[in-house]
């Protein structure tokens, strides 16, 4: 083992330059940062920044989902008092709103399909634990295959089918993943609801998450528009673009799910809200006054330097691919987060995070000497508003998942009709041809 170990490491690295020297385009990604364009959608338009003549201008983030702004999606749940995650994963899948009788029957649709197949929980859940609820997840989507009598079938009618089963099956494979890692490896109490119908997918999942299974209103109404912004970011996205890759290849979708949903996973993906929680810790135990602007930027201006927390030299929760003035998903949340904060015992918290978020962008500047655009992104205040829900940390990632299922089922259903090509870009080889070496001379 030791010397595959040491193969790894010595054969596996190629000397950054040589990027440069074939043009070779890293991440996909422009030299200004911006994605390499890979496709055409109708889905979604993240937009942040303008490119003029050939030069990028920041400008203030947009997030249109089919043509309607996310803005005007939330803002009119909110004040209609209803739930809206349905209607996003409704207008995501078919392409326009639906109207009142669509949403009640796709809302019905849901609940006939949230529950698991016979068996299914105990042989592919209960069985086999994890540590990790993503990994189970994955497992889980891929596990279905197993239990659907035309898998293979990439025909319109099973596409849509299976879409909306996987959808509705989520939140439930969700939380039993956790309620059995939280028996098998945490020694605690595994609570297993029954299904309670005509409940939104949010009431969903506080009420099977809940020992208790109460939750208010306004906890449920602000764990929607948590699913409502991230339904969907975009094509170029790692997760959704993964989403694609499978798709291309006419691989069946739960192989392509289960795909995404292992991307999602990763640390500068979905799982980036665990480093923004890690650094806010950080910051909450070595900063003695919260409300002492300059007490905040010294600590800041240690990160930057990389003399405090893990190093990076990052400021977790800034800054972002795409977005460069704002995140219009930050700038939802942490207006209704503000609503749950204010006057509870998250308010001095909040109230923390937003003297981050406004003075990073200038520490930045000062410290790393460019004018780079920076705003904070949608974690600086996700993790926040699940804490102040009592979601447990282990859910954090898996409830992102959830939500974007919606978003990939709509780019697999775009990418089977019209893509017809399998993605495969090229890769230029190093390495040189080399005189095969007979076992007995080696």
């Amino acid at each position: 083992m030791d010397r595959l170990y040491e193969a790894y490491k010595k054969n596996n690295m190629v000397d950054p330059a040589v990027y440069d020297k074939f043009s070779v385009k890293r991440g996909l990604r422009n030299p200004d940062g911006s994605g390499v364009l890979a496709g055409v959608t109708n889905i979604c338009n993240v937009h942040g920044y303008v490119l003029n003549e050939g030069e990028k201008y920041p400008d203030e983030g947009k997030l249109v989902f089919r043509g309607y702004n996310i803005n005007d999606l939330v803002d009119n749940a909110v004040a209609e008092n209803r739930f809206g995650y349905e209607e996003i994963a409704y207008l995501l899948l078919a392409g326009n709103l639906p109207d009142k009788e669509q949403l009640d029957d796709f809302g019905k649709l849901l609940d006939r399909n949230r529950e698991l197949p016979d068996g299914f929980f105990e042989d592919m859940i209960l069985k086999a634990p994890s540590k990790n609820i993503m990994n189970k997840m994955s497992r889980s989507v891929l596990a279905l295959y197993s239990y659907d009598d035309r898998p293979d079938d990439t025909g319109v009618e099973h596409e849509v089918d299976t879409a909306v089963s996987i959808i509705a099956k989520m939140p439930v494979i969700m939380v039993d993943a956790y309620n059995v890692k939280q028996r098998y490896y945490n020694k605690g109490t595994m609570f297993m609801h029954p299904l309670i119908p005509g409940l939104s997918t949010a009431e969903t999942i506080l009420s099977l998450l809940r020992p208790d299974r109460s939750y208010t209103d306004e906890e449920a109404k602000l764990l929607d528009i948590m699913l409502m912004l991230h339904a969907e970011h975009g094509g170029g996205n790692n997760s959704t673009f993964t989403c694609r890759v499978l798709t291309s290849s006419g691989t069946d979708p739960y192989a392509a799910y289960s795909a995404a949903i292992g991307s999602l996973k990763g640390p500068r993906h979905g799982g980036a809200n665990h480093k923004v929680l890690e650094m806010q810790r950080c910051v909450m135990e070595n900063v003695k006054n919260w409300e002492n602007e300059g007490e905040v930027a010294d600590f800041l201006t240690k990160l930057l330097k990389k003399e405090a927390g893990d190093g990076s030299g990052l400021i977790y929760g800034m800054g972002h691919a795409v977005y460069t003035l704002s995140d219009p998903r930050a700038v939802i949340l942490k207006k209704n987060a503000e609503k749950m904060a204010v006057g509870s015992e998250f308010e001095a918290e909040f109230r923390l995070l937003e003297t981050i978020e406004r003075i990073s962008p200038e520490l930045f500047h000062k410290v790393r000497g460019n004018g780079k655009d920076m705003c904070a992104n949608v974690d600086m205040y996700s993790g926040f508003v699940y804490k102040m829900l009592g979601i447990p940390e282990d859910l954090y990632t898996p409830l992102f998942a959830v939500s974007r299922m919606a978003g990939w089922c709509a780019h697999r259903f775009e990418e089977a009709m019209t893509g017809k090509r399998i993605i495969r870009p090229a890769y230029k080889s190093l390495s040189k041809e080399l005189e095969y070496i007979k076992l007995s001379d080696r």
